[in-house]
């Protein structure tokens, strides 16, 4: 039973991770789309932080996605220095920002 458990557990996993590239990979595009890569970069700061030090600084924070929504909708400076970061609303969908912070979130 417990090989048997192992196995199903094992098999969804590896089913459940190309979802999760191609929804990585519509987030980026979504995110260059919407014109955050010109700031912002997956791995090495930009103008502003990379999303790999946001995702790194707001880990195990239970209220950072609605933070960083609301972030990106209205815009906001200080947090990471002063570079403003321009509101991003209504020009970017609500449910577009969403995705993007979910997926910076995940790394």
């Amino acid at each position: 039973m417990k090989v048997l458990l192992s196995t199903i557990a094992v098999t969804s996993m590896l089913l459940a991770a190309p979802v999760n590239a191609a929804n990585a990979d519509a987030a980026k595009a979504l995110a260059q789309k919407s014109g955050c890569l010109a700031c912002h970069s997956i791995d090495k700061k930009v103008l502003g932080p990379s999303y790999k030090d946001i995702a790194a600084k707001y880990k195990g924070d239970k209220s950072a996605e609605a933070k960083l929504v609301a972030k990106v909708k209205t815009g906001g400076s200080g947090v990471w220095g002063p570079m403003p970061m321009p509101a991003n609303s209504p020009q970017v969908k609500d449910d577009d920002i969403k995705t993007i912070v979910q997926w910076i979130l995940s790394m």
